[in-house]
């Protein structure tokens, strides 16, 4: 093999910084992971808030729309109770003036 051809090692960093510099790239990669971290946990709240008011808006929706559909129904009955005696005193008045006539 030719010597002249072979790349002599290269030494790992962290046996050619100086401590200092070591130490300083740690803290600021622990202080960027807790950033990190304090993003996390406030997206994730934001994403629960979002979450229970989104729920929360569904139940009160549904709650009108079964109101709105009670209501209605209430309405409907009244209006075949009503309809009902109109019929009822259609067909008295009728059978009257059928048993008046000779």
């Amino acid at each position: 093999m030719d010597e002249r051809n072979v790349k002599p090692k290269e030494a790992p960093e962290i046996l050619t910084k100086p401590l200092p510099q070591i130490l300083d790239e740690i803290e600021a990669s622990i202080k960027m992971a807790d950033e990190a971290a304090k993003s996390a946990r406030k997206s994730a709240e934001d994403a629960r808030k979002a979450g229970e008011k989104a729920a929360s808006d569904a139940t009160r929706a549904a709650n009108q729309a079964i109101a709105n559909v009670q209501q209605t129904a209430k309405n409907a009955m009244e209006l075949a109770e009503l309809l009902n005696l109109a019929i009822r005193e259609a067909v008295a008045a009728i059978e009257k003036r059928l048993s008046e006539k000779p």
